[in-house]
Parts: C-alpha cells; structure tokens; sequence
C-alpha cells in the first residue's frame, strides 16, 4: 500500500484536530458543570468564606451584601452562564484559600507542575524502554523475572508512601538529597542546579511510581514483537541480536506505546499531586490539596478543567504521533 503524501496527510491531521476540538467542547463544558454542581450543593456560605475570621463578629447585612454583589443568590443556571463567560474573558475567579486570583495562583504555580510530570515522565520513557525490551530479549530470565516481580510490588505500594521512604532514606537517613521543597532556606533565588537537586527525589519517586505499567507493556509488546515474521526474517538474515531487538522489535512495538503514554497521563498527573504534597514543591498539587479541604471550589474548578485540557491535548498528540510513527495508518 502507497503511503499517503505529504499533503494528504497535513489534511488528515487538521481533520483530526477538527474533530477533537469538537468532541473537547462538550466534555469540557460536561466538566466544568459538574464542578459548578458540585459547589453550589456545598453547604459552605461564601460570604462567610471569604470574611474568613471575620464573619463571626461581621453583622449578617453585610454578610448579605457580599452574597448580593457576588450574585449568590442568583438562579443557579444564571451563575454558571456568568462563571463561563468570565471564564471565557480569562477571569477565573478569586481563590479563597490562597487569597488572591486564581489565574495568578495558575500562573504561578503550574510550570513547576509541568517541569515535575515533564521530567518525570521522559525518566519513565526512557528506563522502560529500555527495561523492558531488555526483559522481553531474556524472557524467562532471571532478569525478566526480577524486572517483573520489582513492578509488582512498586506497583502495589501508594506514591505517597513511596515518597516518605524516599525521604527516610535519602534525605534523613544518608543525607544525600534534600527532604523538600524547592530551593535551600538560605538560597536568595531558583538558581538551575539547586532546584535540579532537589527535584531528583520528586521526580524520582514519581517516575518509580509509574514506571510499572510502562515496564509490563513495553516487555509484553516486544516479546511479541519478536515472534513477527519480519524480525524472525530480520534475525534469519544474520543481522546483529541488537540492531534485530532495536531497530524491529522495539519498533514495532513503539507504536502502542505510544497510545499508552496518552491515556495514562491523567494518573501521572494524579501521583504529581500526591508528590508535590509530600515534597513540599509549589506546584499546582500542594494548592489543590489546600482547595479541597478549604472548600475552595474557584481554584478547584479551575484546576480541574487545567488537568482536563491537558489530558485531551496529550490523546491529541498520540494519535498524531502514531500516524508519523506509522505511514500507513491513515487519519482521515
């Protein structure tokens, strides 16, 4: 089969984005009023909220005050249609627990987030792969099996718990790493090789925490890969065990791959919470911890269709990735 030209498939991409933007509406609409939902049953009043301390001694006409500039006593529907305008101009609110705009809070906070699941996820790419074809070329091994014992048990252990033990062995126990945070207490500023060492057990841990599914599936893909008929072909030529096991087996296999890294973004970006609570790192998991239990439903809302536009722009990318990957898989 002719594989498409240049051409034909740009179009084909363009559709594709086409058609993702359209189904990225109703899901992100769908999310988002599910969050206003969510926050309209809360039994926690605004305007007392926001007063904080002051709403015990602040006199309830004032209280009232708040609630009608806010629009709280609104229809329900008119507040969401309100919200999702304001949200439309970028206005996103004012965060209740940080004290300040959530677009600010935003800001601030999500490039720290994005270079931890970054970092952590080209970490977890890497040794997969490479573990895992590894596994798969001695399959039977005791390489393979320890390989596959070890991610079970990872796999089995919660992120968080992973990083207190990190903590206790790096950090207290040897003294080589910091315990948390991102800089030193008497660092003046986020100069590149502090932060670098203090993010190597955060993106360790998080990187071991996911690495299993990775692991599993590139060792399960390649040693089926290796029983295809043109790696045995490949193999039967005399090519070189390595250029046969990476250059054909791990190729193929690569394409899967590539739709697991999309699908299982949302549950790296889950444990990225869990470790930047533990770590103490400004990211975007430490407030949303801190908006959960201060009900504090703007910067939830926010964070929440954060997490969702990126999930649906990283399934995006790997059904693009996989058709360069593959010529003949066709987009249109």
């Amino acid at each position: 089969m002719t594989p498409p030209t240049r051409p034909r498939r740009l179009a084909g991409a363009r559709a594709v984005v086409g058609r993702r933007l359209l189904v990225a509406v109703p899901v992100l609409a769908a999310t988002s009023a599910g969050m206003f939902l969510l926050g309209a049953a809360s039994p926690v009043d605004p305007a007392q909220q926001y007063a904080g301390a002051a709403a015990f001694t602040t006199s309830e006409e004032n209280l009232a005050q708040i609630r009608a500039n806010w629009g709280v006593d609104d229809p329900l529907y008119v507040q969401y249609l309100r919200w999702v305008g304001n949200l439309l101009r970028g206005d996103l609110g004012w965060s209740t627990s940080r004290h300040e705009p959530v677009v600010d809070v935003l800001a601030a906070r999500a490039g720290w987030t994005l270079l931890l699941v970054g970092a952590a996820l080209a970490l977890v790419l890497v040794a997969s792969l490479l573990l895992g074809t590894l596994a798969a070329y001695r399959r039977g091994g005791w390489f393979d099996r320890a390989l596959r014992a070890v991610a079970y048990a990872v796999q089995s252990v919660p992120v968080f718990w992973v990083g207190l033990a990190a903590i206790a062995v790096f950090a207290l126990g040897l003294g080589w790493l910091p315990a948390g945070g991102l800089t030193d207490v008497t660092a003046t500023g986020t100069g590149v090789a502090d932060v670098a060492r203090h993010l190597v057990l955060p993106v360790g841990v998080l990187a071991l925490s996911q690495a299993p599914w990775f692991v599993l599936f590139v060792r399960d893909a390649v040693a089926e890969s290796l029983r295809d008929d043109h790696v045995l072909a490949a193999r039967a030529r005399g090519l070189p065990g390595r250029t046969v096991l990476f250059g054909h087996a791990l190729r193929t296999a690569l394409l899967p791959f590539l739709t697991l890294v999309g699908t299982h973004l949302p549950e790296i970006v889950g444990g990225a919470v869990l470790v930047e609570t533990v770590f103490s790192l400004p990211g975007l998991g430490a407030v949303t911890v801190q908006a959960a239990l201060g009900s504090d439903f703007p910067l939830l809302a926010a964070t929440t269709l954060a997490t969702a536009v990126v999930v649906l722009a990283a399934n995006l990318a790997a059904d693009l990735g996989y058709a360069a990957a593959d010529p003949r898989v066709r987009l249109e």
